[in-house]
C-alpha cells in the first residue's frame, strides 16, 4: 500500500478537519468543516456567502488538515470544484448534498425539510481530488 493510499484511508475514517483556502492577499484562511472522503475525492457542504467559498472560487488550490488526536494528522491537497448553488429542492446540487449527508450520517428524519433548508441556506458542494498528501499516521 502506498503512502497516498494510507493517507486516503485515514481521511475516510474521519469526518472533521480544517479546510484551508487562500485569501486574496495570499494568506491562508482556515475553516472547520465536516467532510466526506470517498476514494480520492473529498466533499464539503458549504454556503455561497462564506469566505472559504469565495476564496475557492477565485483560487481553487485547497488543503484539508485532519488531526483527530493532535498527534497523528494528514494534510490533503487538491484543486477545488464548486457546484452551482442549490436552487430547487429537487435539483442536482441538492441530490449531491443528500448523498453527502447520507455518507456521513445515514438517513435524515425529514428529507423534505433538509432539501428546503439546502436551498434556503444557499448551499453548494466543494469537492476536490486529492493530488498530494502528507502527514504522520498513527502507530
Amino acid at each position: 500500500m502506498t503512502n497516498l493510499e494510507q493517507y486516503l484511508e485515514f481521511l475516510a475514517a474521519h469526518h472533521q478537519g480544517a479546510l484551508i483556502t487562500l485569501k486574496r492577499d495570499g494568506r491562508p484562511q482556515s475553516s472547520n468543516v465536516v467532510y466526506g472522503c470517498d476514494g480520492s475525492r473529498v466533499r464539503v457542504s458549504l454556503t455561497a456567502d462564506r469566505a472559504k467559498t469565495r476564496n475557492a472560487a477565485r483560487d481553487p488550490r485547497v488543503s484539508l488538515h485532519v488531526s483527530p488526536d493532535f498527534g497523528s494528522y494528514v494534510v490533503a491537497e487538491g484543486d477545488a470544484v464548486l457546484t452551482a448553488v442549490a436552487a430547487a429542492p429537487d435539483d442536482a446540487v441538492v441530490e449531491e448534498l443528500v448523498d453527502l449527508y447520507r455518507s456521513l450520517a445515514g438517513e435524515h428524519p425529514d428529507w423534505a425539510d433538509f432539501r428546503t433548508a439546502m436551498v434556503q441556506e444557499r448551499r453548494q458542494v466543494l469537492s476536490f481530488v486529492v493530488t498530494h498528501a502528507y502527514g504522520r499516521l498513527p502507530g
